[in-house]
């Protein structure tokens, strides 16, 4: 029996874990929610599964000695420009594309079994106790092998952690782009079908209106020094492309991967609204 002097159980620190899978896929989708809850004082965990190291450089005439240490470099600079402590890794390899596809690397995530990610995430989330999971949509964004193999992995660990004495992560969201904005990517080179890779409003379990922190936003992407040089996607775009890009990264839109907790009202108000102990957070 507690005795009735007892100090009253600490309530945890909330906390939100990112799971992505090279250093710059934070910035676009999600940069801006990460900073927000972390000025709420949200313990906010990002964990990149690769180094990047398969990557093109953008940039006209630059020569890298270590693709991978320069951009981890990157991602750490990003990190402190959205202000969230530095990147956990995972100690995975790039796939690469295309040319630079890396089909005989056993350590690029295309050729790392699915479980074995599981396991590393799932020890990583019974140590740091996230309420939130968030990470790719089914389709991993454009499609790229390591995005999907992350969903994958990221969402069999949400579900095979609610077993842990916490109770396990209480939400699993999924970065969402609608049809709109899966056009405009399309029109700027990106080989996909809006209507596969897009989804309708209504699916948005939460959407955040991150303008306040666009300048955090455009220091996190200009951190990636490598991959946003003039042969990149962003520095072929004409003006119009470019000025309809930043109205874009305004607004960041997720969709309900899973839950442990009641979904009172939908959509939700942010990534913690409804869990019991954090209600304030989203008010």
């Amino acid at each position: 029996m507690t005795h009735p002097d007892a100090p009253a159980p600490a309530t945890p620190r909330p906390t939100l874990l990112a799971v992505f899978a090279h250093p710059d896929d934070e910035a676009f989708s999600v940069g801006g929610t990460l900073t927000h809850y972390a000025r709420l004082g949200v313990n906010v965990i990002l964990a990149c599964a690769t180094r990047g190291e398969a990557g093109k450089i953008t940039v006209p005439g630059m020569t890298v000695d270590d693709l991978g240490a320069q951009r981890e470099q990157e991602l750490r600079e990003a990190c402190r420009a959205l202000e969230i402590p530095d990147p956990l890794f995972l100690d995975y390899h790039d796939s690469g594309r295309y040319e630079r596809t890396r089909h005989d690397d056993p350590k690029a995530m295309m050729n790392v079994n699915p479980l074995d990610v599981e396991v590393r995430l799932r020890d990583l989330i019974a140590r740091v106790q996230p309420q939130v999971l968030l990470t790719f949509d089914p389709h991993g964004g454009y499609g790229h092998v390591d995005h999907l193999q992350i969903h994958r992995a990221t969402s069999a660990a949400f579900f095979s952690t609610g077993h842990l004495p916490y109770g396990g992560p209480q939400r699993l969201f999924f970065t969402a782009m609608s049809v709109e904005s899966a056009a405009g990517i399309a029109r700027m080179g990106q080989d996909l079908d809006p209507l596969v890779y897009g989804v309708s409003e209504g699916t948005f379990a939460v959407s955040m209106d991150v303008s306040a922190y666009a300048e955090n936003k455009r220091a996190a992407l200009a951190a990636h020094g490598t991959q946003m040089g003039a042969e990149s996607l962003l520095g072929r775009m004409t003006p119009e492309e470019r000025q309809a890009m930043e109205e874009r990264l305004n607004h960041e839109h997720f969709s309900l991967g899973g839950t442990r907790a009641p979904v009172q009202s939908y959509p939700l108000r942010g990534l913690f609204d409804g869990l019991e102990g954090f209600g304030t957070l989203d008010a």
